[in-house]
């Protein structure tokens, strides 16, 4: 086992590095007070677990983590500190991820034993099935990840902040984000130094959470700031509105393809997760189906295939019960078949839907439904 020590503190190395090798003979350990991770990042490539300090002058443990990361995002990191509280509240992560000064023995072996586990193992059958396979990341609906021809994996993420890191991530990948954007976004409230521990806290839980997917999903650290890369792998989203904008002319002749896309789209864009930054861009993509689904309808209705434009009519309804134009349209439709009491039932809903928004009906349809009601109008 390859073993680095980084610690400030020499005589605490020195005992760190005696436990070890009372427990592995064979163990090569190397111990730096001043760790350079440019110069020495040919050493991370052949380490499989590195202790580090969490509070050395000059260094946050934490960040320094981070960047080791990014060199090789396969080491187990174990943090090493002589304040309890302040890893169990800085961190909240399990004791396979820091230990106590001074580091006793059995504790010691516990750790290093759930790092040689399968769990840690390089070869383990979780990454080397799926390491050749494209992956899904889904957003329509609860985020979840699902590789070609496999099931769909929805991680279970330490905090909710390091969950909603990663969608903000996500959100603007291929962009580099400023860790300033970062804290006021999600810790606005905290002192820089503890929203900064924060922050490299979160990005140790969201590669940790990740390790799985890391042929796909990488954060780098760029300019001040996070970047998540993606490689070989599509965001459902993205792919659904891609091809939208790429399809031919909606006709007759092309529904059908609309159809297969539009089915593609399962549910609103990170709908499960109730943040303000999402809004804008949920919205959008919103109307955009609204919009595509409203031209679908169109489309059979004036083919007069009803029952088709009913179904996406409906469709439209149930998504957008608000949407004005599409219950109007499903009236007149269910007027034309002398389906009265879904007339009346779709004039209701409207109604109450718009209501709840503190809005009215539309005093052309609000017109027509009491002509309509009355017998002082054709049906359709």
């Amino acid at each position: 086992m390859n073993i680095v020590l980084i610690d400030d503190e020499p005589l605490a190395m020195d005992l760190l590095e005696r436990r070890l090798k009372e427990l592995y003979e064979e163990a090569c350990v190397h111990k730096f007070i001043h760790f350079d991770y440019n110069k020495n990042s040919h050493i991370l490539y052949e380490t499989d677990v590195i202790f580090l300090d969490i509070e050395m002058p000059g260094t946050n443990g934490l960040e320094l983590a981070e960047k080791i990361l990014d060199i090789n995002s396969e080491l187990a990191i174990v943090f090493v500190t002589a304040y309890q509280a302040y890893a169990v509240q800085a961190f909240e992560i399990n004791a396979l991820d820091y230990l106590l000064k001074p580091v006793e023995k059995d504790r010691l072996k516990k750790t290093l034993d759930r790092i040689t586990s399968k769990r840690y193992d390089r070869s383990a059958t979780s990454y080397t099935t799926d390491h050749d396979k494209s992956l899904t990341i889904s957003v329509c609906g609860e985020l979840s990840f699902q590789y070609s021809n496999g099931e769909k994996e929805v991680i279970s993420w330490r905090t909710a902040k390091a969950q909603e890191l990663f969608l903000y991530l996500l959100h603007y990948c291929g962009k580099s984000i400023h860790k300033a954007e970062l804290i006021e976004l999600l810790w606005p409230d905290y002192e820089p130094e503890k929203a900064y521990t924060q922050l490299y806290t979160a990005i140790y839980h969201i590669r940790r959470a990740l390790r799985h997917y890391r042929k796909h999903l990488n954060i780098k650290n760029v300019q001040s700031g996070y970047t998540l890369q993606i490689e070989e792998a599509q965001i459902d989203i993205r792919s659904w509105e891609s091809k939208l904008e790429s399809a031919p002319k909606l006709e007759l002749s092309t529904i059908e393809l609309y159809e297969e896309i539009m089915e593609e789209y399962t549910g609103s864009y990170l709908e499960v997760n109730d943040y303000i930054w999402v809004e804008q861009e949920r919205f959008r993509l919103s109307q955009l189906w609204a919009k595509t689904a409203n031209q679908i309808a169109a489309c059979y209705e004036k083919k007069h295939d009803l029952e088709k434009a009913i179904e996406w009519y409906v469709k439209i309804c149930e998504k957008h019960p608000e949407e004005e134009q599409a219950a109007f349209q499903l009236m007149k439709i269910y007027a034309e078949v002398d389906y009265g009491v879904l007339v009346h039932y779709q004039y209701k809903r409207l109604k109450k839907a718009l209501a709840d928004l503190g809005l009215e009906v539309n005093n052309q349809i609000t017109s027509w439904y009491e002509n309509w009601e009355t017998g002082t109008m054709p049906k359709v």
